[in-house]
This record gives C-alpha cells, sequence and structure tokens, in this order.
C-alpha cells in the first residue's frame, strides 16, 4: 500500500469526529511530517479558526495576511519559506469540495521533502476537505470550529439552508456571502444543479430575526420541494407562493430572483419577484439588468409568475445583490446604488468569483460607515464559462 492510499484509507475509515487525528497520525507517519493543524474558515470570512476541542487553545489566522490565507484565498498550495538554520518547512493546503472553500490544513515537514510530495498532500487535503463534509452530518466539531463568535438563532437557521458558500464546475464559478454573518436573519441563497442545468435562488424574506428566517426557511423548502419534482421555475415559484400565502395569509412574504441556466447553450430563464438585483460584467461594462417585476411570493393567493428569457456569453460575470447592499445609506444618506456597486465590480474583477462577494461586502461597510449593519446584506457572483 503506497502512502497516498494509507492516508485516503485512514481518512475514510476514521470516526466523525477524528479526521484530524487520523490524518496526522498518517502524515507523520508516512511523509515524516512534524506538525499538522486543521483550520476551518469562519462564517464572516475573515480568519481560519482552528479545530480542536471547546475551548479552542490555539489562536485563529488571518484570512487576509498570513500565509495560511494566502493558500485559502488563492486555493493553492503555499510553501512558506524555512527560517534561517532550519530544516522545516510549513506547507499551507486548501481544503475544498467542489469549489465550496472549507479551511486549510497546515503541515509542518522536512525542507527537502516537500517537493516530492506536495502534490500528494493536496490530495489528501481534497479528500480530507469530503470526508469534513460528510462527517458533519454526525458531529458538531467542524461547524463549532467555523465560528468565533455566538450565531444568533436565526443565523444558526439561516447557515443550515445553505448549500455552501462556493462551487465550481467547467462552465461556471460561484460565490456568495451573507452580512452580518453571525446575525443574519432574512436573505439567503440556493443553488442545485445537474448534467444539463443550473437553478439559482437570490431572496430576501421580510422582518427580523427569528420571523424572517421561519418565513425564508418555508420558502426555500418550498421552492427545493417544487424543484426537485422537476417543475419549471414559474411553477416553482407560483407553489412556493402558495405555501408562504397559505401560512401567513399576506402578512409576511418574501422576495426572490430565480435562475434557470441551460450550460451548454447560456440560454437563462428568469423570474423576479420581488427586491434582489443582477448586474453583469461583460467585456469591461458594468450595466444593472432589469426584468420585468412581478410580485413576491405569498402577497396575495394564487399569483401567476411569468418567467423571461435572456442569454449569458462566455467572459460574464453576474452579480446578485440584496437591498441590503444596494439601499444601504451613508452617513450622509446617500444609497450605495448603481454607482458604487460598477465601481466595486469593476475593482474586483480580476478576483475569482468566490472572493469578490466578500471583498465588495468590504466596500458597503467602508460606504456605511459602521461596522454592524443596520440589515442584512447578500452578495453572489457567478463566473460564466459555457461550453
Amino acid at each position: 500500500m503506497n502512502r497516498y492510499v494509507a492516508a485516503e484509507r485512514a481518512l475514510r475509515t476514521a470516526a466523525p469526529h477524528e479526521l484530524l487525528n487520523a490524518v496526522r497520525r498518517v502524515l507523520v507517519e508516512q511523509y515524516e511530517a512534524e506538525a499538522v493543524e486543521l483550520f476551518m474558515a469562519d462564517y464572516g470570512l475573515t480568519v481560519l479558526q482552528p479545530v480542536s476541542v471547546l475551548p479552542h487553545t490555539m489562536e485563529p489566522v488571518s484570512i487576509h495576511n498570513s500565509p495560511a490565507g494566502r493558500a485559502f484565498a488563492a486555493q493553492e498550495p503555499f510553501v512558506e519559506p524555512a527560517a534561517p538554520g532550519s530544516h522545516q518547512v510549513r506547507a499551507h493546503l486548501p481544503v475544498s469540495v467542489r469549489g465550496d472553500r472549507l479551511g486549510v490544513l497546515s503541515v509542518t515537514l522536512p525542507a527537502d521533502q516537500v517537493d516530492d510530495c506536495l502534490a500528494e498532500l493536496a490530495d489528501i487535503a481534497e479528500v480530507l476537505g469530503h470526508e469534513v463534509t460528510v462527517a458533519e452530518r454526525d458531529t458538531d466539531l467542524y461547524l463549532q470550529a467555523r465560528r468565533k463568535d455566538r450565531l444568533t438563532l436565526a443565523a444558526e437557521m439561516q447557515w443550515q439552508l445553505l448549500p455552501g458558500r462556493s462551487c465550481a464546475s467547467p462552465e461556471y464559478e460561484l460565490g456568495a456571502q451573507l452580512e452580518p454573518a453571525y446575525a443574519i436573519f432574512g436573505d439567503n441563497f440556493d443553488w442545485s444543479a445537474t448534467a444539463d442545468r443550473l437553478t439559482l435562488y437570490v431572496t430576501n424574506g421580510m422582518g427580523e430575526g427569528i420571523e424572517a428566517s421561519l418565513l425564508t426557511n418555508l420558502a426555500i423548502n418550498a421552492l427545493r420541494n417544487a424543484r426537485r419534482a422537476g417543475i419549471s421555475i414559474d411553477d416553482q415559484a407560483a407553489l412556493a407562493d402558495q405555501a408562504v400565502f397559505a401560512h401567513y395569509r399576506g402578512r409576511c412574504y418574501l422576495s426572490v430572483l430565480m435562475f434557470d441556466f441551460d450550460l451548454a447553450t447560456g440560454r437563462v430563464r428568469v423570474v423576479d419577484a420581488g427586491s434582489p438585483q443582477m448586474l453583469r460584467l461583460r467585456g469591461g461594462t458594468v450595466e444593472r439588468i432589469a426584468f420585468e417585476a412581478q410580485l413576491p411570493l405569498g402577497m396575495f393567493e394564487e399569483t401567476d409568475y411569468v418567467a423571461q428569457e435572456f442569454h449569458v456569453e462566455p467572459g460574464d460575470r453576474l452579480v446578485f445583490v440584496s437591498d441590503g447592499v444596494y439601499a444601504v445609506a451613508s452617513p450622509r444618506g446617500e444609497a450605495y446604488g448603481d454607482a458604487a456597486l460598477n465601481r466595486a465590480i469593476q475593482s474586483t474583477r480580476l478576483l475569482p468569483a468566490a472572493e469578490v462577494p466578500r471583498a465588495i461586502l468590504r466596500e458597503l461597510t467602508g460606504h456605511r460607515g459602521q461596522p454592524v449593519p443596520d440589515d442584512d446584506a447578500l452578495v453572489m457572483c457567478l463566473d460564466w464559462r459555457g461550453r
């Protein structure tokens, strides 16, 4: 048995809470590693939190200005140069699953070994990412490691509802982020892909706290139920509308922007039912794409929805935002608006899709003039490659 197979087998047979210990044993025995640590990206995408039994004894690592953060942002292994007189180096390996960036595996090993095994270590980190994703069904260890602060109950419900924060395929790359990460309540996003199609929802439930989160949970699960029945997006909207109205009788409703992408042709069907907006970067030009506005889900009984069509071209970048982004006021009362969003999208055009939402939300914080927003905010970025 070669050493990579030994590491893979150790991970696949380990108990859910023992993944780090399992990979550490193999890397020490097979790769002469001196130290092995696993860090998970926190909900706010500001730090990498160590995976350990609570309370944490290790300090978190900054995502913005650390070697581990560099590996996380670039999604490529990064090796710290050996210190003077040292014969060891530290390799930082991204831990991700199909483009969903989870964290970083940091391994200290002899400097003369790193070139021969770096590719294998990167593959082991990828296997670890898959195993962490599966293990989260059975243990809270990795979810606990992601939080540097306590989540509100509404935020707990919202994060558990999400498909991930990023994903990638040959046809597209996706990234999304919510703020305030530890106290989100109404904004949400969802996606699902098949061999031929990609479905996206960008949602904004009215209200605050638990009530907004309950509304969003009902609507997202109604949309998923209809989608999984093979129903078109206009009928998905109609069925979710009925579900929300049946429960709230028009007292509460939810805005949603829905997309159904044909991966082969770039043809897109859209239902615009409320406040989220979409901007497109094409050929260096940013423009807001306006669709026919329809009623939010649950406002009235048995609303009919009609899908529109547009096309995406290879190289297009689509940015989706909630009203907690474009309507945010500065201390002088100026709304963020299209002009500021255009500048933010232009200034982040060289970043990968998964990095764009965090960067735009940082610029939004500067405009707002206060660290904690009054309303929750959602940014999603889609880079379209096509076939």
